[in-house]
């Protein structure tokens, strides 16, 4: 049951939280629209694109992404308030342990950590397709890759000089399937231009070179043009980046099991965007203990003090998942490990700052 302490610091932790969250996505939105406006007017963006397609997700998904730090900042913020006011102090001297005063906190991040969790894992992948398309339509450069080579499921191989998303059209395409020991080709597919229906999801080679090795049966194909099917999607070959972003859980670990097979170099790179959309949300709980561990004091210098210690620790904070994440891509760190490190280590920070206010 809910007690009047209960229900005033949960309202007090969401208020301040939401109005904080509202006020950086305002200035995010301004920041980004000065940057982004040439192009939206150059592009004939439609004002209702820019404002429900890119606005809207692009509130949703900067809003979760920074939310733990937010959910800090806005703890560290009312709490000082509350210490300075000495609201505090009566608090704990009635007989109440520290546990029960953090009750609430905790309470009010469970909120938060399951909204998060929700949004990570059902709504903002579907969300991202939606801003990642209007982005591909109206700002983005368009997309080229050169030098392609990846390996498939079945000993296919696949290469090319260069992809243009403008005329989604690969040049010097290249297939090679090898047998299970892979001595030998026994399949060979060149062509000059390869581009795949949308509809019928059909391959479309130009000037193409079919060989099908297996002597003395050696079967040799040329011409002008060739709709065939091919074991793989344009999807698969060409793709930016971000594009796990726009991928639900099922997806991306689907998605995953194929950039392994294929060898992909980019597989930690996805393996952390999965396991972020779990580690992300739990860190509000670490987060808000030790904001609350930090704020909950009077200190002379007023709340500047505790807002700078604050943005100290979220600056660690920040470090240490960037250090992570570049030993998880760079030097083989298993992804799960790189993203659940800097909760880990910040949560013994946590529990030894909790101990010590408990103590005093």
């Amino acid at each position: 049951m809910l007690k009047i302490l209960d229900r005033y610091i949960i309202r007090k932790f969401l208020t301040t939280f939401f109005f904080m969250l509202a006020v950086i996505m305002l200035l995010a939105m301004v920041f980004d629209l000065s940057e982004r406006l040439s192009e939206f007017i150059n592009n004939q963006a439609p004002v209702s694109e820019i404002i429900f397609s890119y606005y809207l997700n692009f509130i949703v998904y900067y809003g979760n992404l920074f939310s733990s730090m937010i959910i800090f900042v806005a703890v560290i913020w009312f709490t000082a308030k509350m210490a300075q006011e000495s609201e505090i102090i009566p608090i704990l001297n009635c007989g109440k342990p520290f546990h029960r005063f953090l009750r609430p906190y905790m309470l009010a991040a469970t909120i938060l950590m399951l909204i998060s969790l929700v949004l990570n894992h059902f709504v903002i992948p579907r969300s991202n397709r939606v801003r990642l398309n209007f982005e591909e339509q109206y700002y983005r450069d368009a997309m080229s890759i050169e030098d392609y080579h990846a390996e498939f499921p079945g000993n296919r191989y696949v290469y090319f000089n260069s992809y243009f998303a403008e005329r989604n059209t690969i040049n010097d395409f290249v297939l090679e399937q090898w047998d299970e020991k892979k001595d030998t080709i026994i399949y060979l597919l060149k062509a000059r231009t390869a581009t795949q229906d949308i509809k019928s999801r059909k391959w479309i080679l130009t000037d193409f070179y079919e060989r099908r090795c297996g002597y003395p049966n050696d079967v040799l194909k040329e011409g002008h043009r060739k709709d065939t099917i091919l074991p793989f999607e344009m999807e698969e070959i060409a793709h930016r980046e971000n594009i796990a972003e726009a991928m639900t859980y099922d997806e991306l670990k689907e998605f995953i099991e194929r950039e392994k097979e294929k060898g992909s170099g980019s597989v930690p790179m996805f393996e952390i965007e999965l396991h972020q959309r779990t580690s992300y949300p739990f860190a509000t709980y670490v987060l808000t203990i030790i904001g609350v561990a930090v704020s909950s004091q009077k200190k002379r210098g007023g709340i500047g003090i505790n807002i700078a210690i604050g943005l100290l620790i979220i600056f660690i904070y920040i470090f240490a998942m960037k250090v992570t994440t570049v030993a998880a891509m760079n030097v083989g760190f298993p992804a799960a490990v790189a993203v659940w490190v800097p909760n880990a280590i910040f949560g013994f920070i946590a529990f030894f700052m909790y101990r010590y206010v408990q103590s005093r």
